[in-house]
């Protein structure tokens, strides 16, 4: 077998994941064996084979295995889905073949049937890249797993003991099954949470008003010619009076861009549809339907801050008064979110909770959780619901569903909220937007910056709590020496004395100012510090060789000043860093 070795960059922290030219037939067909392996051996799949194996006398048997696949609208994807179900059928497993799916109704039907489930998707990448998610067990794989699915491939010879060799693949379900399910099942999730007046067969809302049988909204969809396309219209007419969707043909070729909603400029066209056709909202999806990001009906984008909170009293209100909500909802939010939206969330009368940056992550967090988080969601725009109605996934339409229901639900405008309404009473805040920096070089110490900078601010915050126990040590008292400068830039706040050769000596006074009173460090994935006026984040990112930074503050001046703060913090380190963080621009 070949070592794949080109391949190995493809084994990302959240899936498989590349340049289309790595995706050989070899390479693929490889993965194949290993998936279906990965399937043979699993922990369900163990345990099902011993059950078969409790009565005397029985022969031992392969278990019944069900893995669900399909493929995004992307060149390439079709046939990787197809090949991966031939060497799945050959070792026994039962594959339900999707066709052209949104990753979310891919994991829905895998809750079928075993919590199995494989997509040929590349998300929101480019037209050139091509990827594959997958599902073991209910679960997404951890970056670990990942890595070892990587390490097994050399390894796998194609064979497997007690399977049952077949050719026989079965036929794909239905265009028309596979959708029909899907939508059936939401449109369940939403009669019970707002149901309808049976006898007039209109929509009651809080204030026990009828209203018409559809919300009274006009909503306009841009799909970005991705998998969404072949769902979201008939869905969203099913419960919005006017529905106006954009670039809903199946394209893989991507014409008018990227399908990733947060580029720089990416939703113009939808923008100026919502305010040329006066519309309540507008919504965008992206290329495999697992991201949401949304429109004010004044043509702005909603901040992802603002929709995770608006998204996570949606999830709360679904919860109230019933007998089975958890004693302590709790809500997940990534690092790089807002410094207002733990307070936010915790006004709501939830447990606001942050997390490292990653859906995936995310949904093992939820997982483990024994039901306690009720709501998750992060800054890219993935939001999950765990309210136990529908998947505990990142479902795009979901999201926006029950984001609408909600609106139209509220008492404000006899039954009607603007989107502004409500985040017009938010707090303020400035911001940049999540933004990738180049990662600086390893130092000699063969440690990456952001563990550097990690143990700096550790190190500062023991000094100055220390310095505030001790009222002998002076302000200008040189107590921490940084041998790692390499810029000998006398601007630094680090530098106190005009020799170069000499260390760089940090005082408390300089200690004070990079972490003042009141400020929390955060380490759970690079570094954040929250200030009383806005926060900074710089971590590593998990899909590429970048670091990546946001800044927010409660007005332009402050952010700038956490924005400086921050690189002072750098600039010892890597002054062209420092530049690079200053003048990043706010949103």
């Amino acid at each position: 077998m070949p070592s794949f070795a080109a391949q190995q960059c493809l084994f990302r922290a959240y899936d498989i994941r590349g340049s289309r030219q790595h995706f050989t037939t070899a390479f693929v067909q490889a993965l194949g064996n290993a998936f279906a392996h990965l399937y043979l051996k699993s922990p369900s799949t163990l345990d099902q084979a011993d059950s078969n194996n409790s009565l005397p006398g029985q022969k031992h048997s392969t278990p019944d295995i069900t893995v669900v696949i399909g493929y995004d609208v992307r060149d390439g994807s079709n046939t990787i889905a197809q090949t991966l179900s031939s060497i799945l059928a050959q070792y026994g497993i039962h594959v339900v073949q999707l066709g052209l799916v949104t990753t979310p109704m891919m994991v829905f039907w895998a809750e079928q049937y075993q919590g199995h489930g494989i997509i040929a998707t590349a998300s929101h990448s480019a037209k050139d890249i091509l990827g594959i998610k997958w599902m073991m067990n209910h679960l997404s794989p951890s970056s670990t797993e990942i890595q070892t699915l990587y390490e097994k491939l050399s390894s796998n010879d194609g064979q497997t003991s007690n399977t049952r060799p077949s050719n026989d693949l079965a036929p794909p379900l239905s265009t028309e099954q596979v959708i029909t399910g899907y939508t059936d099942a939401i449109k369940h999730v939403l009669t019970q949470l707002y149901p309808h007046d049976i006898g007039n067969d209109q929509r009651r809302t809080k204030g026990n008003h009828l209203s018409s049988p559809k919300l009274d909204l006009v909503i306009v969809i841009d799909c970005m010619h991705g998998a969404t396309s072949t769902t979201a219209k008939q869905l969203f007419k099913y419960f919005c009076q006017s529905v106006m969707v954009l670039n809903d043909t199946p394209n893989g070729s991507f014409p008018d861009g990227n399908p990733d909603p947060t580029e720089p400029n990416r939703l113009q066209e939808l923008q100026q549809k919502v305010l040329v056709n006066q519309a309540d909202l507008g919504l965008a999806f992206d290329g495999d339907g697992d991201r949401l990001i949304v429109v004010n009906e004044m043509g702005s984008t909603v901040r992802p801050d603002h929709l995770l909170y608006l998204l996570a009293q949606t999830a709360l209100n679904g919860v109230t008064n019933e007998s089975d909500q958890p004693a302590s909802s709790q809500v997940l939010f990534d690092i790089k979110c807002s410094h207002h939206l733990p307070k936010l969330l915790t006004e709501l009368g939830a447990v606001p909770v942050m997390s490292k940056t990653g859906s995936s992550l995310m949904r093992r967090q939820i997982h483990n959780s024994e039901q306690q988080i009720i709501f998750a969601g992060e800054l890219s725009g993935h939001f999950i619901f765990n309210d136990g109605r529908f998947i505990a996934y990142d479902d795009a339409m979901y999201a926006a569903l029950r984001l609408l229901h909600w609106l139209a639900d509220s008492d404000f405008h006899q039954g009607k909220t603007a989107l502004t309404d409500i985040t017009h009473r938010l707090p303020t805040l400035i911001s940049t937007a999540d933004h990738y920096l180049p990662m600086p070089q390893a130092s000699l110490s063969g440690y990456s910056l952001v563990t550097q900078l990690t143990q700096l601010c550790q190190d500062l915050q023991q000094l100055v709590d220390k310095s505030n126990d001790t009222s002998s040590i002076n302000a200008s008292d040189a107590l921490y020496s940084l041998h790692s400068c390499q810029n000998n830039d006398e601007s630094s706040p680090f530098c106190t004395c005009d020799c170069p050769e000499s260390d760089r000596l940090l005082t408390i006074e300089h200690a004070r100012y990079l972490l003042p009173l009141g400020a929390t460090l955060s380490t759970i994935d690079g570094l954040r510090i929250d200030f009383d006026h806005g926060f900074g984040v710089l971590r590593q990112s998990n899909t590429s060789n970048n670091l990546t930074a946001r800044f927010a503050g409660d007005s332009i001046e402050a952010l700038r000043d956490i924005q400086d703060r921050f690189a002072a913090l750098c600039r010892p380190f890597d002054k062209r860093l420092a530049e690079q963080i200053t003048a990043i621009p706010a949103e």
